[in-house]
């Protein structure tokens, strides 16, 4: 893909996803949209084996924008990074078609694995503010992280993930569409837990009141045989 259909496909990524934008050269102001346009220029060099010019290129736009992609990662088409500060994608990372990124999340590698150590995002996946997906697995395809999750294992399709380290709290067979960005309304299986927990001591409550009942009319009876 030649360089100006990159920056017509970031162009319009950006203006379609951020309803913060409401003209169209506010989009040259944006972090992702100038990160991405180096990101394509160093990746180009990277698979040449220009490495030192494509890490000084990823290191530039690095110091500018706050977001930090190796020029090793492979991401396809409709990237996009809103309010990208803090960001960081590891060298061995693949990233799928329609990912969302948010401020702070990182594909990372635990730092003991060599070859593959960063994870693959599946198409259509949203990753939510201060995330971090840490190893060498796959997060399937339309799934959701919430905000602040720590994702150190294998994620299926479909899912929706939180918490740290991170549960699937939601799992079926619809496919999130891509439009569905609300990173805020997820489920909290802590507050699960707690709801089951009250439950089941009000249950358990419940039935040490009928055994006292019972043993109070059982004694009672005795009583009335005795006199």
């Amino acid at each position: 893909m030649g360089m100006l259909k990159h920056i017509r496909e970031e162009f319009a990524v950006i203006r379609e996803r951020d309803p913060a934008i409401k003209s169209p050269v506010e989009v040259l102001l944006y972090p992702g949209f100038r990160v991405m346009l180096s990101y394509r220029r160093a990746h180009r060099l990277y698979r040449k084996g220009h490495y030192f010019l494509a890490r000084y290129i990823s290191q530039r736009a690095a110091r500018k924008t706050g977001i930090e992609i190796h020029p090793g990662a492979e991401i396809g088409k409709g990237f996009f990074i809103d309010h990208g500060s803090g960001v960081i994608i590891g060298e061995t990372a693949i990233v799928g078609d329609n990912v969302t990124l948010y401020q702070g999340v990182t594909l990372g590698g635990t730092g003991k694995e060599t070859g593959k150590r960063h994870p693959t995002i599946g198409d259509n996946v949203m990753i939510s503010a201060g995330a971090k997906i840490i190893g060498s697995f796959t997060v399937g395809e339309n799934s959701k992280i919430g905000a602040g999750s720590v994702v150190l294992s294998e994620v299926p399709p479909n899912c929706t993930v939180v918490g740290v380290p991170g549960r699937i709290v939601k799992r079926d067979n619809v496919k999130i569409p891509r439009s569905d960005m609300d990173q805020c309304n997820l489920p909290d299986p802590v507050k699960e837990d707690i709801t089951v927990l009250q439950r089941e001591n009000a249950e358990l409550v419940n039935r040490v009141l009928d055994l006292e009942r019972i043993v109070r009319q059982l004694a009672a009876g005795g009583a009335e045989k005795k006199a």
